[in-house]
């Protein structure tokens, strides 16, 4: 949430932030702005709305002239999103002018005591009370930009990945983080700055991620320098060359990016097991899992730690882990995890799964893992993110970067990865047979193209959504392993198209749910042959009865419950536990539909945030 991009060096600043901004779009905003230095004056525009209202703003009341700036898109914490509480801001002088990720929660008394000395505040933000604690320190202590930055965020509690600009010092911008991500790229006596590397991309394939508590001052024609926070002791930057290309971040034909990665999911979980994975010699192959079998051999549990979508992929995640590893697993709600005070040993193993790798609840889990003594295995997607630098180990799922805020590829390619660590582990420990060990990995190899035929029913999806697109409420039933698959079904159509639906074990609807149904309930069960067949069909029966409208996911030639339900979606057969690899294909094509049919913003839904780096 919130996106920070910032350009220092030869070129015109102006439209590599505003093109930085629309690339930082999906992590979801509610405001913009942007500050530009012409050489003279640090010219600003802010406006509540989309970065193309920033940009038409911008044109009109300002300079756009200048080698040096900074842009901002603002998710909604202290203060309503309005034009005043936009970022950048100024400090009382107008010398000084930040942007900032994150939440200051000492901001209260920081601003009470900066009142006393004579401050006065504009906004509602806890940013510009930083933005004047910096300027006061500045002040008070006489030091340059750097060294005031470093002081004043040794004062501050809470979480923040920031940029400031001093006019006194035109050639340099400092930065800094905590929590929150932050990347330098580096290109020909020029230097980028942004929340991820998708704003800077086609400019240089080299960037330098902040670790926490850390900060850097880019100058032109110098080397980064970089010092710890605490201490102010010297960092070394770490150059990363960067694997993404400036196509895996464009629309490629597709009206939006959530459809685009529906239906690049057959290549990504390819690419997830791409290396990994060889059925023809009967090999699981992942470094992580390797370098620490001992670890997962030896654990008494297995604990998932995740949020939203993650967290589903998790529920998955239990009972593959169940079912052929045989090792226990708990799944958590990551925001939860912690403040239970959870019994956690050094015998445990703790997983955390995360798109980004950025998020703070899973990130704050992990932590607390680490200070208990559990080994502590990473799942994510962006290379160089929080949770791969802060997890002992860990698999990256190789989706490519995935734009839309409502997760797609991401749950399919973490369910692959997940399953590929229980099947090695099952292997290892003497659970399954060689040859159904290699009939299963045979059988996952076929589940890119099993995909594709899933993605054939987009047309009959697209019809059945007309239907049912001015739903009030929706039910969604499974069962086993396709009880998460319902819950991440409901879930994609409440973030995008905002009808409340909600997902449920299906033996569960007459413990309450039943309540609901009538004949203007849309309920969407899923009934593949795998597993609790007939008893789903019961179900089906239960609601048929009572005049509910049914949409049955099935397995391809089904005749029991195509007589029974209003519409059928056919997807390919397949291994029970993998079936949620192709049953999610239909419900994620069928709730963005319905969005689009509403008229929903897809990609930018509201309310919400690609990246959630706060709590």
């Amino acid at each position: 949430m919130c996106g920070i991009v910032g350009y220092i060096g030869h070129r015109d600043a102006y439209p590599i932030i505003i093109k930085g901004l629309r690339r930082l779009e999906y992590r979801g905003y509610d405001s913009a702005g942007i500050a530009l230095f012409d050489g003279q004056d640090i010219n600003l525009s802010k406006t509540k709305g989309k970065v193309e209202d920033l940009n038409k703003k911008a044109e009109k009341e300002i300079s756009t002239s200048g080698s040096l700036g900074m842009g901002h898109t603002r998710w909604a914490t202290h203060g309503v999103p309005d034009d005043v509480n936009s970022h950048p801001h100024y400090s009382n002088s107008g010398e000084l002018v930040i942007i900032h990720n994150g939440i200051i929660e000492n901001y209260e008394s920081i601003k009470k005591e900066l009142i006393k000395r004579g401050y006065t505040f504009k906004s509602d933000t806890d940013t510009e009370v930083l933005v004047n604690l910096i300027e006061e320190v500045k002040k008070q202590e006489n030091v340059k930009l750097g060294k005031a930055v470093q002081i004043a965020l040794n004062e501050v509690v809470g979480a923040y990945a920031i940029a400031v600009f001093d006019k006194q010092k035109p050639d340099e911008i400092v930065v800094a983080k905590l929590g929150s991500p932050l990347a330098i790229g580096i290109g020909e006596n020029e230097y980028f700055i942004a929340s991820d590397a998708s704003p800077f991309i086609e400019y240089t394939n080299n960037a330098v991620y902040l670790e926490d508590e850390e900060m850097a001052i880019v100058r032109i024609g110098k080397e980064i320098k970089l010092r710890k926070i605490k201490d102010d002791a010297i960092a070394y930057p770490n150059i990363l060359e960067l694997k993404m290309n400036i196509e895996q971040i464009e629309k490629g034909g597709y009206d939006h990016f959530m459809l685009k990665e529906i239906y690049e999911q057959p290549r990504a979980i390819l690419d997830t097991y791409r290396g990994r994975l060889r059925a023809d010699q009967g090999i699981v192959k992942m470094a992580g899992i390797d370098e620490h079998l001992e670890k997962f051999m030896n654990a008494n549990r297995v604990i998932i730690v995740a949020c939203g979508t993650s967290w589903h992929a998790g529920l998955v995640a239990e009972y593959i882990f169940e079912d052929l590893a045989r090792i226990p697993v708990e799944v958590e709600y990551a925001s939860e995890f912690r403040y239970r005070n959870p019994v956690i040993t050094d015998k445990d193993v703790l997983i955390a799964i995360s798109q980004s790798g950025e998020t703070a609840d899973t990130l704050a889990a992990i932590k607390l893992a680490k200070d208990k003594g559990a080994f502590v295995f990473g799942v994510c997607n962006v290379v160089g993110s929080s949770i791969a630098r802060e997890t002992h180990a860990g698999a990256y799922t190789h989706a490519g970067p995935e734009i839309g805020v409502a997760s797609t590829k991401a749950f399919t390619t973490q369910i692959t990865v997940l399953t590929l660590i229980a099947l090695k582990l099952a292997k290892e420990k003497g659970e399954v047979s060689e040859s159904n060990f290699h009939q299963f990995l045979t059988e996952l190899e076929t589940i890119p193209s099993k995909v594709e035929k899933a993605l054939e029913s987009n047309p009959l999806v697209e019809i059945i959504s007309d239907v049912y697109k001015d739903s009030t409420n929706c039910l969604y039933l499974g069962r086993g392993y396709n009880f998460p698959v319902a819950l991440e079904g409901a879930l994609k159509l409440k973030e995008i198209s905002y009808i409340h639906a909600e997902g449920y074990p299906a033996a569960e609807m007459k413990h309450g749910p039943i309540a609901l149904i009538d004949d203007q309930m849309p309920v969407f069960v899923i009934a593949t042959k795998k597993g609790h067949y007939e008893k789903v069909v019961s179900n089906i029966q239960e609601i048929k009865s009572r005049k509910g409208k049914i949409i049955a996911i099935v397995t391809e030639g089904d005749e029991q419950v195509t007589e029974l339900a209003d519409h059928v979606i056919e997807v390919p057969e397949t291994y029970e536990s993998l079936t949620p690899l192709l049953t999610t294909i239909p419900l994620q094509l069928l709730s963005y539909h319905i969005a689009v049919m509403r008229g929903c913003n897809v990609d930018q839904p509201r309310n919400l945030a690609k990246s959630v780096t706060v709590e």
